[in-house]
């Protein structure tokens, strides 16, 4: 276990996006969405990231080591899962999530009026209050119109009663 009371990760994600596909960022579905995100699992880049960045934080790998895109069992899976799983291995060395920033990059459709309903969303799975998570929205300027892109930096604290080293 570090000795460090806290630790910072990082987590990126992308994903593809085509026509008759659902859209799905932070465990929440966007409505209207013309085009959703081509993945193995649900697709959710938010969640990816937020699990991205929650093992980064500790070194302990990337969502791709635990749930391999050419495994079938995780086929079409709820991302939730996943970000359970991370918080699970960052809990077993002794660390809780203390805050995160999200920044997602869609062209369309604007995500402003799904901010508040993301933060939550976020917030209930980390068991943080909805103060401590950071939603924040780009557009790729058309750069990437078929495209959804998102980074996630977290605070990681020692859980309260683990004490050091």
């Amino acid at each position: 276990m570090s000795a460090l009371p806290f630790r910072i990760g990082f987590g990126e994600d992308a994903h593809r996006l085509e026509a008759g596909r659902p859209l799905v960022l932070g465990g929440v579905p966007v409505p209207h969405a013309e085009l959703g995100a081509v993945a193995h699992s649900d697709g959710d880049a938010v969640l990816h990231a937020v699990a991205d960045a929650l093992l980064s934080g500790l070194a302990l790998g990337d969502i791709g080591q635990y749930f391999p895109d050419t495994a079938a069992e995780w086929a079409g899976m709820d991302s939730r899962v996943i970000v359970a799983r991370a918080l699970e291995l960052v809990a077993a060395r002794g660390y809780v999530p203390g805050n995160v920033a999200v920044v997602v990059t869609l062209d369309r459709p604007k995500l402003g009026p799904l901010r508040a309903e993301i933060a939550r969303s976020v917030a209930g799975l980390l068991n943080l209050p909805e103060s401590e998570v950071g939603v924040s929205f780009k557009t790729s300027e058309g750069l990437a119109p078929a495209h959804v892109q998102t980074r996630v930096t977290a605070l990681l604290v020692r859980a309260p009663g683990t004490g050091e080293g």
